[in-house]
């Protein structure tokens, strides 16, 4: 039989890993790529001596990536540097309270004490949540569960209801903790998946585990050189990559993929892969009709988008750790008016890295590097917001970080730059300027995305946050290895 070719469309994490993982199984493997460098949003920016990871700064669950160096005799630590955090991130809240996130107990339980919550709270609800995930991370993640269908085959009617299917991510954080900080600490975790704890399942909260038991990490140079280490790795296995070169057009005949349209040339494949949102994908490269487009909307709308700000300063703020979130006053209003009034919140909660307290060669001496970002609304095209309102928005953030202990901050700015959810749009044609892909929401999806399998074309499929198990970096790694898993026992 002759090898089968496979082409990968967008050279994100989810398809460089489908990419690795299926030229491993013998496939001969191409990737296109619209833009000049590999990772997807993965991205980074480097000005004046200071380095910015613009996409994902936190690393969890670096054995997702291991597999796929192990499968070749490989170690990730061949290729890819990394370290634990402490604190994992530190939380600023408006009355002047700070508390720190550590996975040991003792001292999780000494932050807990620090503002009257019983370190009794954290640790069931932490047993809680690792329930949650050992349920979630048998079938969902690791078999590729994709439907009802294959879910009830899978755990059965007698786990089914392990998955407390009833309440809301925040309605189970609520009833584990009696301190508003601490509720609304894992209410946050959501920030994983771009989505609302008011709206999300239950089950979502199976995402601190992910860090309390396999910990955070950070990725020496920046996060970027995880994308690095997978192209020395590609290298290797003999992948070829595409850079600067556009698919225009995945060409179809009858139930079956073709091939793609890349740079004005047809490229035949007998498997197609896409790392372009399905959505974006069925619009922009399968030209399907308004009515097929339109149903997916509905039912996969997407995820949220953000404001990143770039800020290289001339000074360093020492209260800051690695990561940092500067909370709302009011969270439920600041989930209520991204998630479900779709404007920008008058009191965002604000996740900012400063990675140069872990590592010195991000920024030039005595110097900060920070990237901040709160989560505001997808693109609204009915009534989308002018770029203007973006930036007159970052002046809001920003005021807020000054009055929470960033002290003149803006006096301190020697580099900027801002990437608003038009130009994230425009950059990694994401549904909307999502950063997330789908969202989660028990009402609209119950947190499940799309299939990674398409429901068109049988020699098709799809990686990355919008389809199953959904957005981050170990996920859409999980995604690639198993969507590869799925075309070597179909085809």
């Amino acid at each position: 039989m002759s090898i089968q070719k496979v082409i990968v469309v967008g050279a994100g994490l989810g398809g460089l890993s489908a990419a690795i993982s299926l030229r491993q199984s013998g496939y001969e493997v191409e990737v296109f790529e619209k833009n000049p460098k590999i990772g997807g949003k993965l991205n980074v920016l480097k000005e004046r001596g200071y380095s910015f990871d613009l996409g994902p700064s936190i690393l969890t669950l670096p054995e997702f990536f291991d597999r796929l160096f192990q499968r070749s005799g490989k170690q990730i630590a061949d290729y890819i540097r990394t370290r634990p955090l402490r604190p994992h991130w530190r939380n600023f809240f408006e009355d002047g309270t700070v508390v720190d996130l550590y996975p040991e107990q003792d001292r999780m339980a000494a932050e807990a004490r620090k503002v009257g919550e019983p370190p009794e709270n954290v640790r069931r609800f932490l047993e809680y949540s690792g329930k949650l995930f050992d349920l979630v991370n048998s079938g969902y993640f690791q078999q590729g569960l994709d439907n009802w269908r294959q879910f009830a085959r899978h755990y059965g009617l007698w786990q089914f209801f392990k998955f407390d299917l009833f309440r809301s991510m925040h309605q189970a954080v609520a009833a584990h903790f009696k301190t508003r900080y601490f509720r609304d600490i894992f209410d946050y975790f959501i920030k994983y998946v771009g989505s609302s704890a008011y709206r999300a399942p239950a089950f979502m909260n199976c995402m601190p585990t992910i860090q309390f038991r396999y910990d955070l990490w950070y990725v020496d140079g920046g996060l970027y050189n995880i994308a690095l280490g997978l192209q020395r790795f590609m290298d290797e296995l003999g992948v070829t990559v595409h850079l600067n070169s556009e698919v225009t057009e995945i060409r179809h005949d009858g139930g079956k993929v073709t091939g793609i349209i890349a740079n004005g040339s047809f490229h035949p494949a007998d498997i197609v892969v896409s790392n372009m949102e399905v959505i974006p994908a069925y619009e922009k490269l399968l030209k399907e009709g308004k009515p097929f487009v339109d149903a997916l909307q509905k039912r996969f709308e997407p995820a949220c988008s953000g404001l990143v700000i770039d800020l290289g300063l001339d000074c360093q703020y020492p209260q800051l750790a690695h990561h940092n979130f500067f909370f709302s006053g009011n969270q439920r209003d600041h989930f209520r008016a991204v998630f479900e009034e779709y404007r920008l919140p008058h009191d965002p909660t604000i996740y900012l890295v400063a990675a140069s307290r872990t590592d010195p060669t991000v920024a030039p001496a005595g110097c900060d590097c920070l990237k901040i970002l709160p989560h505001i609304p997808y693109i609204d095209d009915q009534h989308p917001f002018a770029r203007d309102d973006y930036l007159k928005y970052k002046e809001l953030v920003l005021e807020k970080l000054e009055r929470m202990g960033l002290r003149d901050l803006r006096k301190h700015i020697a580099f900027e730059h801002v990437w608003t959810p038009i130009d994230i749009r425009a950059h990694y044609y994401s549904n909307r300027g999502s950063i997330y892909g789908v969202v989660s929401d028990r009402w609209k999806n119950l947190a499940f995305k799309a299939p990674k399998q398409s429901t068109k074309y049988s020699n098709l499929f799809f990686v990355g946050g919008s389809v199953n198990p959904g957005g981050g970096m170990p996920m859409v790694i999980l995604c690639g290895q198993n969507v590869a898993r799925q075309i070597v026992a179909n085809h």
